[in-house]
């Protein structure tokens, strides 16, 4: 019998754990598959670990599995998929959100696509009406800047839930990063993909963990990890500035020679110092922001670190 691992990160969830297993549960213990949960606990500060180990020891069903990975602190839900990913031994991964907003109910669907050939399935969202309106146009903000700008382009509207083969998690394995980020990597690898729609639903209980700045950061990363674009616009904008400059100066000159010299302009000559200035540190800022990711992955630090293993 095949095996299908569910990757599931938690983070401070001690709200939801109780709905999310019995959801999940009601899903796979009916499919014809051996299951491994593998649950991440990403240094939460609440009761989590303590629930997850009651659910570990409440719920034993002859084809499921629960397993926990406790990490030693917060590493990021980056790391903590990636743990998953590294440790999960299914024919199939699964990551899913434990907030329910991702439907346990497609992992059906999602096993039906994998049976027909495809190795990767994604879990796009129709409807995304549930998320608030900055969220939703900030995210179609991200997807198309990401897209024009980057090789290869995410698919939009799609999070972490999806389907891999084990050939795709292979793949991944092989990648080195430690600044990781997954949805790019996951699209990154490519192999044969399809897709399946949902509506996205509001959280059972709780807030998201990912503040506004964390979203921003996480867009940065997403940016820096697969485009050098940011860095090339400035080669070009050098470029330009300096023949408007070139341009300018011939112009004075011109004008010098033909009318005389004029009373000097303080204010413009400010304003073009204050100008200039602002592009050289916003061009610093854009290099900076590389620099920092090569001084990071050149330290070699493990993703994550795994505190305990509860078989």
């Amino acid at each position: 019998m095949k095996r299908i691992s569910v990757i599931c990160p938690f983070f401070n969830e001690e709200e939801t754990i109780a709905e999310f297993f019995a959801a999940l549960l009601k899903v796979i213990t009916h499919i014809p598959f051996q299951v491994e949960i593998i649950c991440i606990n990403d240094g939460s500060a609440d009761a989590t670990l303590a629930l997850l180990c009651v659910q570990q020891k409440n719920n034993v069903a002859e084809n499921v599995q629960i397993k926990i990975l406790d990490l030693s602190r917060n590493f990021g839900k980056e790391a903590a998929l990636t743990a998953g990913i590294d440790y999960a031994s299914g024919d199939a991964v699964i990551p899913i959100d434990t907030d329910l907003q991702d439907p346990p109910e497609l992992i059906v669907e999602m096993l039906a696509k994998w049976q027909e050939g495809y190795e990767v399935v994604l879990a796009t969202r129709a409807d995304r009406s549930s998320d608030s309106w900055l969220k939703r146009n900030s995210a179609d903000c991200f997807y198309k800047l990401h897209n024009q700008i980057s090789t290869p382009a995410l698919p939009e509207h799609t999070g972490d839930f999806r389907l891999l083969d084990r050939c795709v998690v292979e793949a991944l394995k092989q990648l080195p990063e430690n600044q990781r980020f997954m949805k790019g990597l996951f699209n990154w690898v490519g192999f044969k993909t399809t897709q399946i729609t949902y509506t996205r639903v509001a959280r059972i209980e709780g807030e998201s963990k990912f503040s506004a700045w964390r979203l921003w950061t996480l867009a940065l990363e997403g940016i820096t990890s697969f485009s050098t674009v940011p860095l090339r616009i400035w080669t070009y904008l050098g470029m330009v500035i300096s023949m408007s400059a070139f341009f300018y100066g011939s112009f004075i000159i011109l004008r010098t020679l033909i009318f005389g010299v004029d009373l000097p302009g303080y204010a413009s000559l400010i304003v073009t110092v204050l100008f200039l200035g602002g592009l050289q540190l916003i061009g610093i800022g854009v290099l900076g922001e590389y620099i920092g990711r090569i001084y990071m992955e050149a330290k070699q630090r493990p993703v994550y670190l795994i505190r305990k293993k509860y078989e």
